[in-house]
């Protein structure tokens, strides 16, 4: 599937096609910036009659709306690979890998010359690991566990969602309960104490927290590599003087805690959010393991409120449209996907699992999608070192 795709999509409007361009188009044409998306999409298509309708699209936004640059990319290799007789629909992260150029592909990759994908009113899809590392404070790996031992940690989690409960959080001046269910897991008996006894959640002290399951330990280790090796591309390729953010944690990222999630249906889902960094500091990183149901992850960036705005309805509803006026970006997460929010995520941007109206059924899992966020709890912010009341909620 494309590389990133944009649901609300303009029908080519036939009273403003141009006529079929000839070999004498000028590339200043091409590059007007002022044309509309239904005349670039009619040059393209006179340009290049075999390619489909989606996939002009597609390469159009991936070359930043240059009609120039998209019909460069198209022009290398369209005619090897696709044919509109045998293929209408583009396969799987597969239809931008087939027609971009190297200048295309390399632009994507630096996302600090990248103007903003989002616009007012739109959801922008990303699927590749590519698209997702350049336009978002994210990074993924597909495919992250052998089959079979993302199976069976998936089977294992399934057994203790059985008796997950619903968090109560609060919201503004009021203590709401979470539409799915969780659990909160730490790496030893000694630290399962002091969670019921010294962090304070929502002012009270949790219940039920629970010892990391012999499958999730096992994958702890892994995580913690993998996230590693993330952080350092983030930081080569993303930020300034290729150090690390101002504030963020010098040490190595190593995960001592987990909340593990489980969503049953395509109705259970969470809101826009950030996860509170009272114990974990500021420019935290969670690794985010996803098993079982695909699902849509969502995140965009955070929109200061006015100055007069209260906790009330009504400013809660529309700091909920602000998410559509300014554009969001959403993230496919299938099984055994391993997504890692970077150090800037939590601060400057907000994320949400988004309601399906339709989901397809996991062989093992069925309708259910288990995703674990391990965590670094770290100890320079243990609870003796606050001298606020904290009050803390960690959902994704």
């Amino acid at each position: 599937m494309e590389a990133f795709v944009s649901r609300k999509r303009r029908r080519l409007s036939f009273s403003k096609a141009v006529e079929p361009a000839s070999a004498t188009l000028s590339s200043q044409h091409l590059g007007e910036e002022n044309e509309s998306t239904d005349v670039k999409l009619a040059i393209l298509a006179s340009l290049h009659p075999n390619v489909n309708h989606e996939a002009l699209l597609d390469i159009l936004i991936t070359a930043e709306g240059s009609v120039d640059a998209a019909s460069q990319a198209l022009g290398t290799t369209v005619d090897a690979q696709q044919s509109p007789r045998k293929r209408s629909v583009i396969g799987y992260q597969s239809s931008l890998s087939a027609y971009r150029s190297q200048q295309v592909a390399s632009s994507e990759a630096t996302p600090n010359k990248h103007r903003p994908l989002t616009k007012k009113g739109q959801t922008v899809h990303l699927y590749t690991p590519e698209g997702i590392a350049a336009h978002t404070p994210c990074s993924i790996i597909h495919n992250f566990l052998p089959p079979g031992e993302a199976d069976d940690l998936l089977r294992e989690l399934l057994e203790e969602a059985a008796t997950f409960e619903r968090q109560t959080f609060k919201v503004f001046d009021n203590v709401v309960q979470s539409p799915h269910t969780a659990c909160f897991y730490v790496d030893s008996l000694e630290e399962q104490k002091r969670q019921t006894t010294e962090y304070l959640y929502n002012g009270s002290f949790l219940t039920d927290v629970r010892q990391i399951t012999p499958h999730m330990r096992a994958v702890s280790s892994k995580v913690q590599i993998a996230v590693n090796q993330e952080i350092v591309k983030r930081i080569e390729t993303c930020y300034p003087d290729k150090k690390k953010l101002k504030f963020q944690s010098p040490d190595v990222w190593k995960p001592n805690a987990a909340f593990a999630n489980c969503y049953k249906g395509g109705a259970e889902s969470v809101g826009y959010h950030s996860d509170e960094l009272t114990y974990l500091g500021p420019r935290a990183v969670i690794g985010s393991l996803s098993l079982g149901v695909a699902r849509e992850f969502r995140v965009r960036k955070i929109v200061a409120r006015d100055e007069d705005d209260n906790a009330d309805a009504k400013t809660r509803e529309r700091d909920n449209l602000r998410a559509d006026a300014e554009g969001q970006i959403s993230i496919h997460l299938p099984h055994n996907s391993l997504l890692v929010m970077h150090a800037e995520m939590q601060e400057e941007w907000k994320h949400s699992i988004h309601p399906a109206q339709a989901i397809d059924p996991h062989p093992i899992a069925g309708n259910r999608r288990i995703n674990i966020t391990y965590r670094n709890y770290r100890e320079d912010f243990h609870p003796r070192y606050l001298h606020c009341s904290p009050y803390a909620h960690h959902i994704c």
